[in-house]
């Protein structure tokens, strides 16, 4: 009895399956035979002819390719650039003049692999010779005519004192605020791509200089219109004005390949020596200990305004032989070359950069500079034609 009840209820399902699907087969046969008979068409709407063809296509949005990281493993051409000058991570920080004693880490371009037509030298990527001659004597004079011929022709007639004010009045901070900031790297390769970007949209850039490079501004006034073929036609404090010049073409503009990221510095002799020249040990020692004892004569902050040092130094000198200047809280490697540049601006003799100061001594026989102690801390330049003397002036006291 209890497998005869088991067997029932499995073929119960079995059963509603065949009625279902009978049912089914009998409605379908129906409608098609009411279809053949009548003719009806149904509306597309109804029953879609997938088969139909739309007239009107909507055109489909071609997609973008996916990224692709730039490999060496690529077959890139080498990138040829006609700029006279020896390309270097920083133009104001590095001197051609200046010849390391190593290297800390292979040449390997910063430019990427196979991607200029320099060779990397660990210090610089020459435009004329590969085996670095630039570095142990003076740059090559053609390469300096060249680029004095570049200039004039991209810069044409001098402005105008209307069209100067004009400019300088266009390009004050209340109104825009496009500017370039320089920092503690101070003029560097890629800033000047920057640069010719801030040229496409305007004829002039406001570029704002801080940090290190500022206790040199006229070497930094210097380089930035020797590379950028422009011209400065105002600086108040590190605040410039750089004008791109009358004949002056984007399209025209030099290529200027990038750097990939910042090579390591190379290796310099010390600027601390056991022992100062002239002086024995003893008495080098017992100068250390004076000049750390030494009052402050002032104290630098971070990222400021360095452009009064130099002058603070020099009338400093008149009074005292040892000089100290409080660094608490800057960079080891900033003071080192706020140090290493005022013992070329002043002159002075390094004493030690013990405890985040800097004491630098005036020598025996010290005598002042003949340029003078006194510098404009705001140049104008109304006069244009008086280009090759307006960096004879230098900054004044500014307020800190």
């Amino acid at each position: 009895m209890i497998l005869t009840r088991l067997s029932r209820q499995k073929q119960q399902p079995i059963s509603t399956t065949v009625i279902l699907l009978a049912r089914l087969l009998s409605t379908s046969t129906a409608s098609s035979k009411l279809r053949d008979h009548y003719a009806f068409q149904p509306p597309p709407s109804l029953s879609p002819d997938l088969r139909r063809v739309n007239p009107n296509p909507t055109p489909k949005k071609k997609q973008k390719p996916r990224y692709r990281p730039p490999s060496s493993l690529d077959n890139i051409k080498p990138q040829r650039s006609n700029l006279p000058f020896d390309f270097r991570f920083s133009y104001t920080e590095s001197s051609p003049n200046v010849r390391p004693i190593g290297l800390r880490e292979p040449k390997y371009s910063p430019f990427g692999p196979g991607r200029l037509d320099r060779e990397w030298t660990g210090v610089c990527a020459p435009a004329v010779d590969p085996k670095v001659t630039s570095l142990e004597g003076s740059e090559d004079p053609e390469l300096e005519e060249r680029r004095w011929q570049e200039r004039e022709m991209i810069q044409g007639a001098p402005l105008t004192e209307a069209e100067r004010k004009i400019l300088v009045e266009k390009f004050q901070k209340h109104r825009t605020k496009r500017q370039i900031n320089l920092g503690r790297d101070g003029l560097t390769h890629n800033m000047l791509n920057d640069i010719h970007n801030h040229w496409k949209l305007a004829e002039a850039v406001r570029i704002k200089c801080l940090g290190v490079p500022t206790v040199d501004m006229k070497n930094v006034c210097t380089q930035l219109e020797d590379k950028t073929y422009g011209k400065i036609i105002q600086r108040h404090g590190g605040t410039l004005i750089l004008y791109r010049g009358r004949n002056y073409d984007y399209k025209k503009r030099p290529v200027i390949p990038l750097m990939l990221w910042k090579p390591h510095e190379p290796i310099y002799p010390r600027l601390i020596k056991t022992t100062i020249d002239g002086l024995s040990i003893e008495e080098t020692k017992e100068m250390r200990k004076r000049g750390l004892a030494t009052p402050v004569l002032t104290k630098l902050a971070k990222n400021g305004y360095y452009g009064s040092l130099v002058p603070m130094v020099r009338d400093a000198f008149l009074v005292s032989e040892l000089v100290r200047i409080d660094c608490t809280g800057l960079e080891r490697t900033d003071y080192k070359k706020i140090g290493c540049k005022l013992r070329d601006l002043v002159p002075c003799i390094l004493v030690t950069f013990e405890k985040e100061q800097i004491v630098v001594w005036r020598g025996k026989d010290y005598k002042p500079p003949e340029d003078g102690h006194f510098f404009t801390n705001r140049e104008t330049f109304d006069d244009p034609s008086g280009d090759a003397e307006r960096f004879d002036s230098s900054d004044e006291i500014n307020d800190q």
